[in-house]
């Protein structure tokens, strides 16, 4: 029986009781599973740890070696949308528990200066301040209505009177200076290709003869 994809056994039981792990899976996946559980929480724990931390911690606590450990971790960060490798809710939830963390620290220092400094930067980074956006149900929107016009006045422009008589006018003043020109019907031009390319033809047997008398 094929070994399961440990990332979609995390996707679905990482959290499962051990019990249930034993009944669906063997000894090496449970263990596995444990063991991302373990690291999982630590990962929590720590949110503003380097990669170089993780490993560190758990060599020690495991004995494992390093290329495991870099296995486990790349599960972590795929398993949980919220530790998504280099997504961008990844660092806006490390951002937030660091100014948790920088609230708290001085909340024990009593240091209200970093408290409101911290807390400012909370809200402002999650956007406390704006208004929450209001969707508009579809059927409350409007068709914006359009009337077509041939009146220029609504785009700002002053029409021209009798426009219509205008532009008779100007149709046969300009038919009055173009009197000389002529339509033509499109004549297919005759390039007597056989005639053009011969002399090239008959230099090319020419030197083909030369150098057959040259051999």
């Amino acid at each position: 029986m094929p070994k399961p994809n440990i990332i979609d056994v995390c996707k679905t039981d990482l959290f499962s009781a051990e019990s249930e792990l034993q009944e669906r899976f063997g000894p090496v996946t449970v263990a596995h599973v444990l063991r991302i559980r373990e690291e999982y929480q630590w990962a929590l724990a720590n949110p503003d740890f380097a990669d170089r931390q993780f490993i560190e911690q758990f060599q020690d606590r495991t004995g494992l070696k390093r290329a495991q450990l870099y296995a486990d971790l790349n599960v972590i960060k795929q398993i949980l949308p919220a530790l998504a490798s280099a997504s961008r809710e990844w660092y806006r939830w490390k951002a937030n528990q660091m100014l948790l963390e920088t609230y708290q620290k001085a909340k024990a220092r009593k240091d209200t200066k970093t408290m409101e400094r911290a807390a400012s930067s909370f809200a402002k980074y999650n956007r406390v301040d704006l208004e929450d956006e209001q969707t508009i149900p579809l059927h409350l929107i409007l068709v914006q209505p359009f009337t077509v016009t041939a009146d220029p006045s609504v785009l700002g422009i002053k029409p021209i009177p009798d426009a219509e008589k205008e532009i008779e006018r100007l149709k046969k003043k300009y038919a009055m200076e173009t009197v000389d020109i002529q339509d033509v019907e499109a004549e297919t031009v005759d390039l007597e290709e056989d005639e053009l390319w011969a002399p090239i033809k008959d230099d090319i047997k020419d030197e083909n003869k030369g150098n057959d008398d040259g051999e």
